[in-house]
């Protein structure tokens, strides 16, 4: 009997125990829903309240918006998960310890992704080139399609396709063809000595100022650029707007040459002197050779 009655107290204080916990357990749960819920409905409010906000500053990018919006809709996530915990007398202290190792570890591990993400960043606030700009870093050129986060996105003028880690394109100079709205045009062309520099000097000045396209200031300019071994070097600078710089420069080019040849101003072949050494009975003591065509040598 004794032993009956001790079983029933103990099943009663078992029951007992677990009442109060379930009613303790209850309102923690009750509790850690409620903050789930509400902390939901804010990071998403937060999230859409900064884009609409980042979206509104002059030279913030779309992608970047979007960025920083979801990075702070996480954190509030990540904070409410943390709190979610604490109701149930878990300690958050250990915890935020765990999740900044784990994100130490994350971003060692995923340390070139990162640099990119960084310079992506970096690309999309300072703008060093937006979308359909021509950009040249030396080994990496073409028409911006896309700017991601790591990532972008070119079209080569082949009508090639070119995917580029933002890092290669952050860590080195980039020079953008299409951001100022005018570009010089240095052109040079080497004559015979035997021509009339200034005359050369006049039909190249002519060509420029009859072509529309050719701006009017800075005012072009012809000059005598150097001396060379075969020819006098003549430069001609004339600006024109970047939208059309491609296909002046190429019609100007062909134009000074069919005008130079019409007026019989000769663009000389490259010659290389050579002299016989001393002593020598053969050949003549300077001999000339050059890259004419034997055609044009008879």
């Amino acid at each position: 009997m004794e032993q009956a009655s001790d079983i029933v107290v103990a099943s009663r204080a078992a029951l007992a125990q677990l009442a109060a916990l379930a009613v303790q357990y209850s309102f923690s749960i009750v509790g850690a829903l409620l903050l789930l819920f509400v902390g939901w409905i804010a990071s998403g409010m937060l999230s859409r309240w900064a884009f609409r906000g980042l979206s509104r500053i002059h030279g913030i990018d779309v992608t970047l918006a979007h960025f920083f919006s979801n990075v702070i809709r996480y954190a509030v996530l990540v904070l409410v998960f943390v709190m979610v915990l604490g109701q149930f007398g878990v300690q958050t202290a250990s915890i935020l310890a765990a999740l900044g190792a784990i994100g130490l570890a994350i971003g060692l591990a995923l340390q070139g992704t990162l640099q990119n993400i960084a310079a992506g960043i970096m690309l999309l606030v300072l703008r060093p080139f937006r979308v359909g700009e021509y950009i040249d870093t030396g080994n990496i050129n073409g028409i911006v399609q896309d700017i991601g986060l790591f990532a972008t996105e070119l079209k080569t003028y082949d009508g090639l396709y070119r995917l580029a880690p933002n890092s290669l394109l952050w860590n080195v100079p980039v020079t953008n063809y299409s951001r100022l709205a005018t570009r010089m045009h240095d052109f040079k062309v080497g004559i015979a000595y035997e021509d009339d520099i200034d005359k050369a000097l006049a039909i190249m000045l002519d060509i420029v100022r009859k072509d529309e396209r050719v701006l009017d200031t800075p005012e072009p300019s012809a000059f005598v650029m150097d001396l060379g071994d075969n020819s006098v070097v003549l430069a001609l600078r004339y600006w024109a707007n970047s939208s059309v710089w491609w296909m002046t420069s190429r019609d100007i080019t062909k134009a000074v040459k069919e005008a130079f040849d019409s007026q019989g101003i000769t663009i000389p072949y490259p010659q290389v002197t050579y002299h016989a050494p001393p002593g020598d009975s053969g050949p003549p003591a300077l001999l000339q050779m050059s890259d004419e065509p034997d055609s044009a040598r008879t």
